[in-house]
């Protein structure tokens, strides 16, 4: 199962207000349980190492996020976190960002990575594109859902 699709799943049971969801195939099992404490994902491949995260930060409307001032950033899509863990613009400390301001992206471009329980984990734009804002320190703890990137769309 791919990370969009857990998103998506994660955006549904926010919208439906779903405390639980469990699904189970042949060799996989998802479960993701929502409480006080945030949204819990166990996620099981006993065939296969899977990289997806293990646990994210509570979801709701009042989650932490940095509000872009209205004028200058109106138009831009943001680029949110999928999940919680810590952010980084590079797949190495000697090595150069995945992305810049200005530098055109599209869907598929891997933007930054966050490691959530030592697993680094590639966030992808899904968006076409044109960097406008970074909106995160280098190295900085990020949660579920908040604003990375700016991205004027094209």
């Amino acid at each position: 199962m791919e990370l969009k699709e857990i998103k998506k799943i994660v955006e549904m049971m926010t919208e439906n207000d779903l405390a639980e969801f469990l699904l189970e195939e042949e060799a996989f099992t998802l479960q993701l349980k929502r409480g006080t404490s945030g949204i819990t994902h166990v996620v099981s491949a006993p065939q296969q190492m899977m990289a997806a995260p293990v646990a994210a930060a509570p979801v709701s409307a009042s989650a932490p996020a940095t509000a872009p001032a209205a004028d200058a950033d109106a138009g831009l899509v943001a680029i949110k976190s999928p999940m919680v863990g810590t952010f980084y613009r590079s797949p190495s400390p000697d090595s150069d960002s995945f992305v810049q301001i200005g530098q055109d992206v599209s869907a598929e471009s891997v933007v930054c990575i966050i490691e959530a329980m030592k697993v680094m984990n590639e966030i992808q734009s899904e968006v076409k594109g044109k960097i406008k804002k970074i909106l995160v320190d280098n190295a900085t703890p990020v949660q579920f859902g908040q604003p990375l990137f700016l991205v004027e769309p094209a």
